[in-house]
């Protein structure tokens, strides 16, 4: 039987040597040990399977297996198929539900493990099998019991093992130690040794004392080594696939798009569904050089008309009282305005002057047919001077009417052609001058475009014109002028098909295809994002629920697409719809 102090010598050395090299490691450098691995907190287990055809997401949550089915080039949901899965239950068909997804009952999957699954769809005349794993992790709080009583045998085995070392190197060790704790651990030994010695005949009670005064004391040593040192910063995530995380009460964790930390885009399929994300594969190939010039829309001169006053005067409005305003539809013919000549005061002198020789002339002419009439019954008259003095009387008669007509009737002022008041400067009272454009008459739907180009464009030439807003129009070349107009070469172009919601004046730019070629990938232009820093991006679908941003050359090839010239390779998945919502996933 070994005596007490030998117990206390055995403990003793055996709490130092534990509690000492666990010091020595934490000081020297500094290294506290690799920080736990964080997870995401939303996002829950799933397994993927992809093929020519179909792309598959299995995703487990509340005993059952939800299935998301897309094209594999496009990222269309597949509806209306028929999925067959072989679980550990036999096999099982998936109902289609109305998130445009297949779900299936799964108990089974309340038990934690590796699950592989054989997926089988029918699609219209494509079969394909699709093999998807899933492991599902244990419960926190149940794996980490087991781990903990497995982790204290453990020590407590290596502890009884290594005692005849730690014996043998304490002294090397206790040579290494700061002098206040060899101070404290002696003491502490004394006192073990005095409780020993009090309480004689018990011989646990000099060891369990020995080491929980030893202990408190190192631990406490330990715990103010480290000064102000604060070890209890937030941990940075880390990259990969650890994704898993069970939520509070052990509830499934819901899905939720995110920037992962290496700059990819996660984005669960039911919120692909709900972005409307769709791909397009990159093919190579040779197209036409397009070249970009400066536009705006002008009325088509067959068309369109303008109304002038061919004399200066008042205007004033017609029959209905009202001026036509603009976006008001006209007919050709219609009165839009009158203008009423001003007479001067010489003239209506001049005027008044010539009435009065008109009257005069009237009056001798009447006398003269009244005694023509009279005489021709009895033959003294030729009937020819009665004829002519007749004639003379109406011709006076006109020109006094006409001279009347002119102090009073105004100047109709109308439409020249169908369509619509595009600019409209009548006020009542306003007084016009001769040649000034009243109104300007434009048919909405016969417009053209006029675009200044800096090389020589030759018909036949295919054109497109793009807004600001991303509408584009198709263009039929109608011919390039002879005069140079700042530098450059006006073409005009007519607008072909449905051209409402254009304004004359309105500014565009127009894509015209040149004799040029140029080689790359041709990519809707949907598909580029520009980014904060100005850099253009297309987004690649790397895996089933994973995008990574890709930096690329662009080039303007028509109103609808781009060129990459550079960035990205054929026969990759790039998003087409959706870029610029997936672009602002944080």
């Amino acid at each position: 039987m070994k005596s007490p102090i030998a117990a206390a010598l055995r403990a003793l050395a055996v709490t130092l040597a534990l509690l000492g090299a666990g010091q020595a490691s934490a000081h020297e450098g500094h290294d506290h040990g690799a920080p736990p691995p964080p997870v995401s907190k939303t996002i829950a287990p799933r397994g993927e399977a992809v093929s020519e055809a179909f792309e598959l997401v299995a995703v487990p949550r509340d005993g059952t297996l939800q299935l998301y089915l897309d094209r594999f080039r496009t990222g269309e949901p597949v509806t209306g198929a028929t999925v067959e899965v072989d679980t550990p239950d036999g096999s099982k068909t998936a109902q289609a539900t109305a998130e445009r997804s297949y779900a299936l009952p799964a108990p089974w999957l309340s038990k934690p493990g590796h699950y592989d699954l054989l997926v089988t769809v029918t699609a219209g005349d494509v079969v394909d099998v699709m093999p998807v794993s899933l492991d599902l992790p244990a419960p926190a709080a149940a794996a980490a019991a087991p781990a903990t009583v497995g982790a204290v045998q453990t020590v407590s085995d290596s502890v009884r093992a290594a005692v005849p070392e730690i014996t043998h190197g304490l002294r090397e060790r206790l040579a290494k130690q700061d002098p206040v704790l060899l101070t404290v651990a002696a003491g502490s030994f004394l006192l073990g040794i005095l409780l020993m010695l009090v309480a004689r005949g018990r011989r646990r009670v000099p060891v369990i004392a020995v080491l929980a005064i030893t202990a408190t004391v190192l631990l406490s040593a330990t715990a103010f080594a480290h000064g102000d040192e604060d070890h209890g910063a937030e941990q940075k995530p880390i990259q990969g696939a650890a994704l898993i995380e069970r939520a509070p009460g052990g509830a499934a964790p819901t899905d939720l798009a995110q920037r992962l930390a290496d700059g990819t885009v996660f984005v669960p399929k039911p919120t692909q569904r709900l972005l409307e994300l769709r791909t397009a594969m990159t093919e190579a190939g040779t197209f036409s050089r397009t070249i970009g010039l400066p536009g705006r829309v002008i009325p088509n001169p067959n068309a369109s008309g303008v109304v002038q006053s061919s004399v200066g005067g008042r205007l004033s409005p017609p029959t209905s009282g009202l001026f036509p305003r603009l976006g008001t539809p006209v007919k050709k013919g219609d009165v839009l305005a009158y203008v009423t000549p001003p007479v001067a005061r010489v003239d209506v002198s001049d005027m008044r002057q010539r009435q009065g020789e008109l009257d005069q002339q009237i009056a001798i002419v009447q006398r003269r047919v009244e005694r023509f009439s009279k005489l021709a019954t009895s033959g003294a008259v030729a009937q020819v001077q009665l004829d002519e003095a007749q004639d003379e009387l109406k011709g006076l008669r006109d020109r006094r009417t006409a001279l009347d007509r002119i102090r009073s009737e105004p100047e109709p002022l109308i439409a020249p052609v169908d369509g619509v008041v595009a600019e409209a400067s009548a006020t009542a009272g306003q007084m016009a001058n001769a040649g000034q454009m009243i109104f300007q008459i434009v048919d909405p739907k016969n417009l053209w475009v006029e675009a200044l180009s800096f090389d020589a464009l030759t018909a036949g030439q295919h054109a497109t014109a793009r807004l600001p807003d991303g509408r584009t129009f198709e263009l039929t070349y109608q011919g390039s002028g002879l005069a140079d107009r700042n530098q450059a070469i006006p073409v005009q172009f007519a607008i072909e098909g449905d051209a409402s919601g254009l304004r004359v004046g309105q500014f565009l730019t127009v894509l015209a295809i040149t004799d040029g070629q140029l080689s790359g990938l041709a990519l809707p232009r949907a598909a580029v994002v520009r980014t904060s820093n100005g850099q253009d991006v297309v987004y690649e679908h790397t895996t089933a629920e994973r995008y990574e941003a890709r930096q690329v050359r662009i080039e303007p090839l028509d109103g609808n697409r781009v060129l990459i010239g550079g960035g990205i390779g054929p026969g990759k998945r790039v998003v087409v719809q959706g870029a610029e919502l997936l672009d602002q996933v944080r």
